[in-house]
């Protein structure tokens, strides 16, 4: 008795594949998410003079640009990577962060601290604080800095014990976030009552602290003032995460207020 079994002729044109072998095709996917491809035996690019991927046809340039690329389609913010700080209007400062991209080039390539770590951009709702520091990313990732956006609620959720994706852990979400050459922290103290959690503000304190200690600058985009005041009662920053992150957030910092009408306010009001 025999038994009829199927079989599969092999596409024509196409030499058999060696079980684990990695073709060119995989290797520009992983090159593309920025993996370490040294670890497939793959030569790795000199590093620069200047410590500075700017050529794009080399590959660490390109995925240090997709790097960034992935963090804002993980904040679904991919309608802002079109944005650029010539785009912005002068209300949003484009001068002023071009000017203190600029300084973090020059620190990179000197190896050395820039003298502003802290840029932090406060305004109304809607007036185009993450659009302005979009654009600030774009431009860094594209001049060679290893850059990543993410908001701050999003950190810290991350940072939980089950919080993160299966293959990172709290530690390595914590690594890398401290590690990359410029971090933008949006919507900071965003979705936050008036007293956060120990958690909130012991993880804050310890992010804001290691990249102060490494000397990497950090952007923050954020709806609330400092501290509460007697014309301005609604809960700032110091009220919810305490007068000690307040005083490492202003350390060596730069704050550039962006107000104006919410971009996203219709034209015409709904009525509701």
């Amino acid at each position: 008795m025999s038994v009829a079994m199927d079989t599969y002729p092999a596409a024509y044109g196409r030499d058999p594949r060696r079980l684990f072998e990695v073709t060119d095709h995989v290797l520009a996917i992983l090159e593309r998410g920025g993996a370490d491809l040294s670890q497939l035996g793959v030569p790795a690019q000199p590093e620069p003079e200047d410590g500075l991927w700017e050529d794009v046809s080399v590959p660490r340039a390109r995925a240090l640009k997709n790097i960034w690329i992935n963090s804002m389609e993980d904040a679904a913010h991919n309608e802002y990577l079109r944005w650029r700080l010539d785009d912005l209007a002068p209300e949003q400062k484009p001068k002023v962060l071009r000017g203190w991209l600029d300084s973090l080039i020059e620190a990179k390539k000197a190896k050395g601290r820039p003298a502003v770590l802290q840029f932090i951009v406060p305004g109304n709702v809607g007036s185009g604080k993450t659009t302005a520091l979009a654009a600030l990313g774009n431009e860094a990732s594209e001049r060679g800095l290893h850059t990543l956006f993410i908001k701050h609620a999003t950190y810290l959720t991350l940072r939980r014990p089950s919080g993160g994706p299966e293959d990172m852990s709290a530690y390595r979400v914590r690594k890398k976030f401290v590690e990359a050459d410029l971090l933008i922290l949006d919507e900071f103290c965003g979705e936050m009552d008036g007293v956060a959690t120990e958690f909130a503000r012991r993880e804050t304190i310890d992010l804001v602290d290691s990249r102060l200690a490494a000397g990497r600058p950090t952007a923050y985009s954020t709806n609330l003032r400092s501290r509460a005041t007697r014309e301005f009662p609604a809960p700032g920053i110091a009220d919810i995460l305490g007068e000690r992150l307040l005083s490492r957030l202003e350390s060596r910092a730069h704050l550039e207020k962006i107000q104006g009408p919410d971009r996203r306010k219709p034209k015409k009001a709904l009525d509701w």
